[in-house]
């Protein structure tokens, strides 16, 4: 991110985006330095886990240790804690938890965890359409535009935008969330979808939101697609955005 931002802060043109990018960078340098969050908003605690089939797990459940895990970084690392229990009733939980945890089972015997706190800012400004099939790509590109168009400063951009295109409509959302985990800028490795992601960051920035919404030329350092297949009759499409805190971790165990 920080790589991104530099190289964005190089092409920016107007001024006013200029700065805002560069206080982007001294802020996440004093977050380094001084080992506090970047944003006020610590996220939603969205975990991947990628299990491998002859792994066996004793002594409770996996989703328990990862929730255990969630409520001591959040209240031991002084944390914001986000999450309320009822959607309706808002009372918060106090801990962070519980996460929202996607497990995928694959070969071998290591378990890949990844945490990407998710932020609300961002998260509320991600949509979803199902597509008719005969809209192809210039309707997957019109709803990316539109979605980015109506978030406008919302986000806090510049922006990392993850599509998903294909599958139901809950895979295309999965997907898309899923594409926010490259790092920024890294090209999906099919050609073809490659320059797909070329073709919509160019359109994204082409809006002239620019860093804050306050206009320029970087609405957005990244997009990044997934697809998968689809049903003859559907054409899913979700964009999920993440703002310019784009945090995730991930460990091999």
């Amino acid at each position: 991110m920080i790589e991104a931002l530099r190289k964005a802060y190089d092409g920016e043109l107007s001024l006013t985006g200029k700065e805002i990018i560069q206080q982007l960078m001294d802020n996440a340098e004093i977050a380094s330095l001084e080992k506090v969050p970047m944003c006020q908003d610590t996220g939603y605690a969205v975990v991947f886990v990628e299990l491998g089939q002859d792994v066996h797990i004793e002594g409770g459940l996996l989703e328990d240790a990862i929730n255990e895990g969630v409520r001591r970084g959040y209240t031991e690392g002084y944390l914001r804690k986000s999450i309320v229990g009822h959607p309706l009733e808002r009372v918060n939980t106090g801990d962070n938890t519980p996460a929202v945890i996607h497990i995928k089972l694959v070969p071998g015997e290591q378990i890949k965890i990844i945490v990407a706190p998710k932020g609300g800012g961002s998260e509320n400004m991600s949509a979803i359409k199902m597509l008719k099939p005969a809209e192809g790509v210039e309707g997957v590109r019109k709803f990316i535009l539109d979605t980015v168009r109506a978030a406008g400063p919302n986000p806090c951009p510049p922006i990392i935008v993850g599509v998903g295109i294909g599958g139901t409509m809950e895979k295309a959302a999965l997907i898309a969330k899923e594409a926010l985990l490259r790092p920024a800028g890294m090209p999906n490795p099919r050609p073809e979808i490659a320059k797909l992601e070329s073709e919509f960051l160019n359109d994204v920035n082409a809006l002239g939101i620019g860093p804050q919404g306050l206009g320029g030329i970087y609405t957005a350092l990244a997009v990044h697609v997934e697809i998968y297949p689809a049903h003859i009759a559907s054409l899913p499409v979700a964009v999920n955005i993440n703002c310019h805190a784009s945090r995730h971790r991930e460990a091999i165990l």
